[in-house]
């Protein structure tokens, strides 16, 4: 029989506050799994303002432990109250004065499963990220939820396809790239990119980018947030480029099999030919 996952991503704008942001996504939470959403995951940084577009000591104070601090603890709950998988990215602070990018995930009973740390930092015109962040150093992990084989790429990490093969590798069935993109600089990739992440590794992608123009700069988010399957087909509609929406879609399982059946690009890599890659 074939497996289908109820799959949600969310995207919203800045609140100006960080209570009513993450209240914002506690309602998030409760309509996806009043929609039978199993798995949901946020935007990047989702209870603050994208403040990556400044260079600000002021914004160190978003950064929290993981998963020993309030976000994780509440949402824990939240989830073993709806029975709902969440995936959380967030600002964390492993120790005072080293603080990283980071998505939490928790599985529908509420247990902390683990982390993945964003492992490529821009630092560019409007995205000042080295200020805020160092890189990733905890590798691709994929996370068996009580769903299915969960991975996270975060944002600038989806132009790099290391990261995008290490989790496919691992037996990602469904990975999320959580982001704070803006209508400039990249949406001429942004429906390119993942569906061609999707394909070259085949597994589902749930793409996810915040809306509007935040006080601390221009950079206009553009949403559009959609879940691609390994043929590059959206599934279902794309996300309003402005508005607030949840989008929740069934994914296949089934489908991953029937295209790796299909191209064999795993059994047909070189891994043997691949060590100059490897040279900086």
């Amino acid at each position: 029989m074939s497996r289908v996952i109820r799959a949600a991503v969310f995207q919203t704008a800045w609140t100006g506050d960080k209570e009513s942001m993450i209240q914002v996504h506690e309602q998030a939470a409760r309509d996806a799994a009043a929609q039978g959403a199993q798995v949901l995951c946020f935007q990047e940084l989702f209870y603050g303002p994208y403040f990556c577009q400044v260079q600000d000591k002021a914004f160190y104070e978003y950064a929290e432990q993981i998963p020993e601090g309030p976000i994780v603890r509440r949402f824990q709950a939240l989830a073993k109250e709806l029975g709902i998988v969440l995936v959380l990215p967030m600002y964390e602070e492993e120790q005072p004065g080293v603080l990283y990018n980071t998505a939490a995930v928790i599985d529908a009973d509420g247990s902390y499963l683990g982390k993945y740390r964003k492992h490529h930092i821009p630092q560019v015109e409007g995205f000042w990220e080295k200020f805020y962040f160092r890189p990733g150093n905890a590798g691709w992990p994929v996370f068996d939820t009580a769903v299915g084989r969960i991975g996270v790429y975060i944002c600038y990490d989806r132009h790099f396809p290391e990261g995008w093969r290490a989790l496919g590798l691992a037996g990602a069935e469904i990975v999320f790239n959580p982001s704070a993109t803006s209508r400039g600089l990249s949406s001429y990739i942004w429906q390119l990119e993942q569906p061609a992440a999707a394909v070259a590794n085949e597994y589902f992608v749930g793409a996810i980018n915040r809306v509007g123009v935040e006080e601390l700069g221009d950079n206009d988010f553009y949403g559009t947030s959609y879940f691609v399957d390994p043929e590059a087909q959206f599934v279902g509609e794309v996300a309003s480029d402005k508005e607030t929406e949840l989008v929740v879609r069934d994914l296949d399982m089934a489908k991953l099999r029937e295209v790796r059946d299909r191209w064999q690009f795993y059994r047909d890599r070189r891994p043997d030919a691949y060590e100059p890659l490897t040279t900086p």
